[in-house]
């Protein structure tokens, strides 16, 4: 795993932290979610659990090529369909009910 990468991850769980109770649960993450060329991002709930795995971590090395760690949403932003990101979640969610 990349620096970046790792960088990306810390910065993320931090963010956790000082978000309201009530918007996102604990133990969770909001990523916004859509293609470069859409005005509108979608905004995701997810398990911080999932940004370590290799799936997703895919994702977040498309937002570092993309963005950087200037993310035009203020959050995690991840430049994908939101079709793919809903696969790949549904992925990471069954994997995770079965293990």
């Amino acid at each position: 795993m990349g620096k970046g990468i790792r960088a990306m991850i810390r910065q993320a769980k931090s963010n956790v932290f000082v978000r309201p109770k009530k918007e996102i649960p604990k133990g969770h993450i909001a990523v916004y979610v859509g293609e470069r060329h859409y005005k509108k991002h979608r905004k995701f709930v997810v398990p911080i659990s999932y940004l370590e795995h290799p799936l997703f971590q895919e994702l977040l090395r498309k937002a570092e090529d993309e963005y950087g760690f200037d993310h035009p949403m203020g959050g995690l932003t991840i430049p994908c369909s939101e079709t793919t990101f809903l696969t790949i979640t549904s992925h990471l969610n069954l994997i995770s009910r079965c293990q």
